[in-house]
């Protein structure tokens, strides 16, 4: 810990555990660079919150004290900052190293690798196939039943969840099956993704193709570059390792490949930021740099058979999102009733109604899939939609957090 006089925390997951009857703070860092975590106990764990780079070991050591009461020496407050230096949850030398070195694996691999497959999905391409046949097959005998109201155009762009398959499965079914004609057509396909690690408003590309179990989606590196020049290649790629570990954009790239029966297209992967700072008005996305970015991309995919992908969810609520109550009955009717009013505005193709939605409510329900929503309606421009199927998921055991998700079709 030498060089990191002044400890700031690198972005980090984290939660309260118990251990040997203590509670205990448990933290990793969540983009996957190491496989170790540290737990600090909860007497110890406030003096995270004074690792934010302004503060030197004696500086940090006086926060605590003034904090807790407690005068750790400072051979203790090294200890734990060499145990966070080492899990690389501390910006420091040691954790630029990992990353760069990360960063260099990735872009010098083949393609990007099924970070999912054989944990959220098989890894075995027959067995993969199997699964969403299944999901599925109902969803066909469902479409020949139903009268759909509006079947004009060719779809050019959807919403897709980007939650797990066995709790999503029959949305990603009913949305993907819907647009399959158009999916299949499509030249080009573009899916805006939550980044769930993003910095705010950012917008990451990646050079590096997408590999599911039935083989490669090559990204179309020409519009990658195209709006990598718009925007600056160091904002671009600057959090490209984000890619590696995201689970948006590779869910939807199985069902892409899927309802292709295999084949593959061009492919351009964006992920998308938090929107946090454009929801409590500190500026608008449709005066930032995003709106460059859209119009170069616009101009790069212009005459070509183009499909955008939102890979989304909506709300996320309830105790294991930081609600202090769980949602019963009456809660849940309430959120679907949100829920229906943002979709009403995705139907309409209107990304500016869509966003003052949320904004006006402060974005309460934490709709994750804000970001990518958005963006791929101010892509497609004027369009029209219907919602085909929409779904509330548990969160926890106990049924009081849910998240809610929906498969929209935008034609």
């Amino acid at each position: 810990m030498n060089d990191q006089l002044k400890p700031k925390l690198r972005p980090h997951e984290a939660g309260w555990i118990q251990h040997n009857g203590q509670r205990v703070l448990y933290l990793r860092e969540r983009t996957g660079l190491s496989d170790r975590a540290v737990a600090l106990p909860a007497t110890l764990a406030p003096i995270l919150g004074f690792c934010d780079g302004t503060r030197d070991v004696e500086r940090l050591r006086a926060a605590f004290l003034l904090h807790s009461g407690i005068d750790l020496s400072t051979q203790v407050i090294e200890r734990i900052l060499g145990q966070l230096d080492e899990a690389l949850l501390l910006e420091s030398p040691t954790a630029i190293a990992a990353q760069q070195a990360a960063l260099n694996a990735y872009r010098s691999a083949p393609y990007r690798e099924p970070h999912l497959a054989g944990k959220a999905y098989p890894a075995e391409p027959d067995a993969l196939t199997e699964m969403l046949r299944q999901f599925s097959e109902p969803c066909s005998d469902q479409a020949q039943q139903e009268e759909v109201t509006d079947s004009k155009g060719a779809v050019r762009g959807l919403v897709s969840p980007h939650i797990d398959f066995a709790r999503g499965g029959h949305v990603y079914a009913r949305v993907w099956q819907e647009a399959s004609e158009s999916i299949r057509e499509a030249e080009v396909v573009v899916i805006f993704g939550t980044d769930h690690m993003g910095d705010q408003g950012k917008l990451t590309l990646t050079r590096q193709s997408y590999s599911t179990p039935w083989g490669v989606l090559p990204t179309d590196t020409s519009i990658v570059d195209v709006v990598a020049e718009a925007i600056g290649h160091d904002e671009a790629f600057e959090d490209e390792l984000n890619h590696r570990s995201e689970h948006s954009i590779e869910l939807a790239s199985i069902w892409l490949h899927y309802t292709r029966n295999g084949n593959a297209c061009r492919v351009v992967p964006i992920l998308c930021g938090s929107f946090h700072h454009f929801v409590a008005g500190v500026a608008d996305p449709a005066d930032s740099r995003l709106g460059v970015a859209l119009a170069a991309l616009r101009e790069a995919i212009r005459g070509k058979r183009t499909v955008v992908i939102a890979a989304a969810d909506l709300a996320h609520v309830g105790p294991a999102f930081g609600d202090t109550t769980p949602f019963g009955p009456v809660e849940k009717a309430m959120v679907s009733v949100a829920d229906r009013q943002i979709l009403s505005a995705v139907e309409q193709g209107s990304a500016d109604e869509f966003f003052r939605r949320l904004r006006e409510e402060g974005d309460r329900r934490r709709v994750c899939g804000l970001p990518p929503i958005y963006m791929a309606l101010r892509l497609l421009g004027s369009s029209i939609g219907h919602t085909v199927e929409y779904a509330q998921c548990p969160a926890d055991a106990n049924g009081g957090s849910l998240v809610s998700i929906a498969g929209v079709v935008l034609r």
